[in-house]
């Protein structure tokens, strides 16, 4: 059994700890007093982000009017001093020495008819008649400097396509003859309703063995996700990137949407057409890293790695062979300050899942770091300077959209991230509990069935932060790459291929299905604040994910989704999709995750692997036993009265066995008993038949 903590004994301690804080407490550490030591990083990243708001904005201006250098930097059309449109091109490149724009216009080779004037500051312009470029000429810039020359993309690019037979990456003019009419023009989404993140990718979201697009994706699948209950999408790989296999986590072009799935209209009018269907949006956005790539990318833009990135082995991912922002550099944050407000402001996004945050916050970008106590987290291995600029992007982001919401992708546990900026914290709605997933694998890949423990299950479920919300998941796209198994499959096997049709009886797929279904249940009913969902896993995709590559022969075979799988109602893909929704829609009818949610535990016995607890009003019970059927299972320790089962595993439509009646009422009983100390105290309980491997929802009905 697991060893109750001395909550006396704890209290003393965290008073003492505050007693020797001689400065105002921050509310951060005043909730969490174990971080009274570190107090000063705190103070410290506060004092940085202070300091650092009123270097970039000089006191003139907000944030919010600081973030714009994509409206300077980059290709537009501007009124000149003769009242007339005029293009104009202007980059950031202090270590150049002469800048060149190409294309067909000039054979693509440097002239001085398309050479770039220096203004000074590092920065370049060239300014040409309207008539100079029109919507879909492709250029690139020619860039000499000291010691070196190279053809370039100019770095605030917010079009970008890939040749299909040079394989060459160019700049496009994109100036429609009508400019893109928003629908929606202020979203509001539906507050009232716990956070359901469906994570997508465009690309792989159709069936057929090719690249999917932005106007398949509103049309087939936008229904399909409203349909399932899900009313956030999270879409990956949307910024630019020259390598499809990197699932979009190696970029090139921060500005410019991925011209593989369409064009940026197109991915406006999935968004607008998301809005009116009231499902929010959220960018996967890489701030993390960039690619190497130095023609196609940022990498060595001007001649120098300094530009945007450290110097030396500090400005390279040991793991990710990719270059790393200095975030100390103003020209950096800029850069990523103005990219945030891009987003935002002109593709309507309502928000970010930040990627790589570990990385971002720690010089060793994590690697070989347990973070086993608050003295891995403060310690010079701190990025102080990365901290502060996720701060003001967090602080930029909620200026710009009250509405909006950021969630950091932090494996470390780092304190504070989701915490307010007000209270000491860095600024993130949500962070994801990214040790669930593991512990799943973990579990599926070491233990027996009839060595799961539950206490320890509700434990790795449950610890988190109380002051910060979280959002739980089973498993996401990490889970389901090449080398890796989705849940699914590591439960059925080869079995998912020729076992899955309703009139085949296997003892192992209805074990593979009802361990899927308590996993995904207990997983989300203990969830702190939101709850996520990778594309296809809401059905059981089969197999695993894997981009063309050299090593698959180029194949798009594991690069899709077989949404046939999930329509066929004679299989059970169908069935694990209809327990997935109505999962949902139990979450959504008794608003699980919303104001107060504490999960408290009311019972467990491990060697019967039974556990009871109380959420919101509802009572969650789940028998893991892989061999015992329990008949008039006592449940000890619940409130007095009535309750109705209004949830089960067991039902056929969701592939169970359908061994629980449905409708059951249930009514407690009250025991005399002594305690350990002869004391006497009123045992209130109620029996329940608790097949094995199931679970139950009953609802204390009001009296």
């Amino acid at each position: 059994m697991v060893a109750k903590r001395n909550l006396k004994q704890d209290d003393k301690k965290k008073s003492d700890l505050l007693l020797n804080i001689k400065e105002e407490v921050l509310p951060i550490v005043f909730k969490d007093p174990y971080l009274t030591p570190y107090i000063n990083y705190f103070n410290d990243i506060r004092d940085q982000v202070s300091a650092t708001t009123r270097r970039l904005t000089e006191n003139k201006c907000t944030l919010w009017e600081f973030a714009t250098a994509h409206k300077y930097f980059g290709l537009h059309l501007e009124i000149n001093e003769n009242d007339e449109e005029e293009w104009v091109l202007r980059e950031c490149a202090p270590n150049a020495t002469d800048i060149y724009l190409i294309g067909d216009f000039s054979d693509w080779k440097p002239s001085k008819e398309y050479a770039f004037t220096s203004t000074g500051l590092g920065n370049w312009e060239i300014r040409l008649p309207k008539d100079a470029l029109h919507h879909n000429d492709l250029f690139r810039l020619y860039m000499k400097w000291h010691g070196g020359e190279g053809e370039r993309i100019p770095s605030y690019a917010q079009r970008v396509i890939q040749d299909n037979h040079t394989k060459m990456f160019s700049a496009q003019v994109w100036q429609p003859a009508k400019k893109y009419e928003w629908k929606i023009e202020n979203f509001v989404p539906n507050n009232d309703e716990p956070l359901l993140i469906y994570e997508c990718h465009i690309g792989m979201a159709q069936e057929a063995e090719r690249v999917g697009t932005y106007i398949e994706f509103e049309n087939n699948i936008l229904p399909r996700i409203k349909d399932a209950g899900y009313n956030t999408i999270q879409i990956m790989a949307i910024m630019e990137h020259p390598y499809y296999g990197s699932f979009g986590y190696q970029v090139s072009n921060f500005f410019a949407p991925s011209s593989r799935f369409g064009t940026p209209d197109e991915l406006k009018s999935l968004i607008d057409k998301a809005h009116s269907m009231g499902l929010r949006v959220l960018l996967d956005i890489v701030h993390s890293h960039a690619v190497k790539n130095e023609v196609e990318g940022i990498s060595k833009f001007d001649g120098t790695y300094s530009l945007f990135f450290h110097d030396g082995d500090r400005g390279e991912h040991p793991l990710w062979d990719s270059r790393l922002f200095n975030y100390a550099k103003t020209e950096v944050l800029r850069f990523l300050l103005s990219n945030v407000r891009y987003w935002l402001e002109d593709y309507k996004f309502d928000g970010f899942r930040f990627d790589g945050v570990t990385s971002m916050i720690y010089k060793n970008h994590g690697v070989g770091t347990a973070f086993m106590g608050y003295q891995d987290y403060f310690c010079d291995n701190l990025d102080k300077d990365a901290l502060t600029y996720l701060t003001l992007a967090n602080k930029l982001i909620h200026e710009g959209n009250k509405n909006a919401i950021t969630i950091a992708e932090d494996v470390s546990g780092f304190p504070g991230l989701a915490n307010s900026i007000e209270n000491g914290g860095n600024g993130f709605d949500y962070r994801l509990a990214m040790g669930i997933p593991d512990f799943w694998i973990k579990t599926l890949k070491e233990k027996k069935d009839e060595d799961w423990h539950v206490e320890g299950i509700l434990w790795e479920l449950t610890n988190r932060r109380n002051d910060e919300k979280t959002i739980s998941y089973a498993e996401s796209h990490d889970q389901a790459l090449v080398g890796d198994q989705t849940i699914i499959f590591r439960l059925l096997q080869i079995l998912i291929y020729d076992s899955m049709r309703l009139d085949q009886q296997n003892f192992l797929i209805d074990r593979g299905l009802a361990i899927h279904r308590l996993i995904k249940l207990i997983t989300i009913s203990t969830a702190g604040d939101g709850y996520l969902n990778f594309m296809g896993n809401e059905f059981g995709h089969p197999e695993w994910i894997d981009f063309p590559r050299e090593g698959n022969n180029w194949s798009y075979h594991h690069a899709r989704r077989q949404w046939s799988l999930r329509d066929n109602s004679d299989l059970q893909f169908y069935r694990i999709a209809a327990f997935d929704k109505a999962m949902l829609d139990l979450m959504k009818h008794y608003n699980i995750m919303k104001g107060y949610n504490y999960v408290e535990k009311v019972y467990s016995h491990v060697d019967d692997e039974v556990l009871c607890y109380k959420r919101k009003g509802l009572y969650f019970l789940f028998n893991f036993n892989p061999a015992k059927s329990f008949a008039d299972y006592r449940i000890n320790g619940v409130e007095p009265g009535k309750y109705k089962l209004v949830f089960n595993t067991e039902d056929y439509d969701f592939g169970g066995l359908g061994r629980i009646a449905h409708d059951q009422e249930f009514l407690t009983s009250n025991e005399a008993m002594k305690d350990d100390k002869g004391n006497e105290y009123i045992e209130t309980y109620f029996k329940v038949y608790l097949p094995t491997r199931s679970a139950m929802v009953l609802e204390k009905l009001k009296e």
